[in-house]
């Protein structure tokens, strides 16, 4: 009689050596890349890793750490095979990991000239895409002809910088495919990262990047010394914008009371490891919008999809109060305290 507990072991065990063997890749050099490498090391015997420069690649290979971010988590070299080349990862890698800054993401694609019809490509990136103006998801499609069934996105809550202390994070993997759902939970989860999964490809994709708009406005109110009280219900309120702003352009089955919703906004909107938080508080403190930017070393990508989303919220006849605010503040060049005593009356 074959002992179940001895079973399972021996089935956990085989899951674990085939996932080890799981060619993966991560391409980007800033913080959440670094974070996403950190986490496929304690599953991958090898991890792909394609980064900005030759610097950068060189630094790694010789002290064991990204030198410009997460600056503390430290690699078996062993482990990383490292190249500036998008084309060698992608060639040697089942599973991609896209997670530069959507600013960035087309002058890497663009570079692309190997085959890749039967890749997964995962998208950690939480932004629109300038060439097109789009979510990462259409841009693949529409640019690469990579379909949703060869495609996943990686949401949060999941700050780079905890998941560098080994903080116990969670992710959510949003693709259509169980198969590839279940090879990318294999890969993702360990000790310190629980993976949930879903299936709202679209709808995972657009919260993460309106969370990012919605955390520059709560930076900005705290800026202007707005309080807790004020910040619970300029939250509450955009969460459920953020379900009006979803249902409008992508009707789906989805509880934005979910982690991946409400917990990523949450997360953002009040850690001060948010970049998007720390951008709009600078705005609030009296810093111009340019030199709030500059003055960052890492792309708050809350600004550039301020712009895409208030032009889609307009097209589709979305009442969205707190983007249309941080909208006028960021492109309008509106006066911070101003458009916020007027956002004051319209939350409730």
């Amino acid at each position: 009689m074959v002992n179940k507990n001895t079973a399972a072991e021996n089935a956990a065990s085989a899951a674990g050596k085939e996932s080890a063997l799981i060619p993966v890749g991560v391409v980007g050099s800033g913080s959440f890349a670094t974070a996403i490498v950190k986490m496929l090391v304690e599953n991958c015997n090898v991890v792909h890793w394609c980064v900005r420069n030759e610097f950068v690649k060189g630094a790694i290979e010789l002290r064991g750490h990204n030198p410009t971010y997460l600056t503390s988590v430290s690699f078996d070299v062993n482990k990383l095979k490292i190249t500036t080349d998008i084309n060698e990862l992608v060639s040697a890698c089942d599973i991609i990991v896209l997670a530069t800054p959507s600013i960035y993401l087309s002058d890497a694609m663009d570079r692309l000239n190997v085959e890749y019809t039967d890749k997964i490509f995962v998208s950690a990136i939480k932004g629109i895409v300038p060439k097109v103006n789009d979510v990462v998801a259409h841009y693949l499609r529409q640019e690469f002809n990579i379909g949703f069934r060869n495609q996943a996105v990686l949401a949060g809550p999941c700050h780079a910088e905890e998941v560098g202390m080994e903080r116990l994070s969670y992710l959510t993997i949003a693709t259509v495919e169980d198969e590839v759902s279940e090879k990318l939970n294999s890969i993702f989860a360990s000790s310190f990262i629980k993976v949930n999964a879903s299936k709202d490809v679209l709808g995972n994709e657009y919260s993460a990047i309106l969370k990012n708009i919605y955390a520059v406005g709560a930076g900005i109110a705290s800026g202007l010394g707005y309080g807790d009280n004020f910040t619970a219900v300029f939250v509450s309120n955009a969460v459920r914008e953020m379900e009006t702003f979803l249902e409008a352009i992508y009707e789906a089955p989805r509880d934005v009371n979910d982690s991946a919703y409400l917990g990523d906004l949450l997360v953002t909107a009040y850690s001060l490891f948010s970049r998007n938080r720390n951008l709009g508080n600078l705005i609030g403190k009296g810093y111009t919008v340019k030199s709030a930017i500059q003055s960052m070393n890492m792309v708050a990508e809350g600004y550039y999809a301020a712009d895409s989303i208030y032009t889609t919220a307009k097209e589709n006849n979305v009442n969205t109060p707190i983007i249309d605010a941080v909208y006028r503040i960021l492109y309008g060049e509106e006066n911070a305290e101003t458009v916020f005593a007027e956002l004051t009356a319209k939350l409730n």
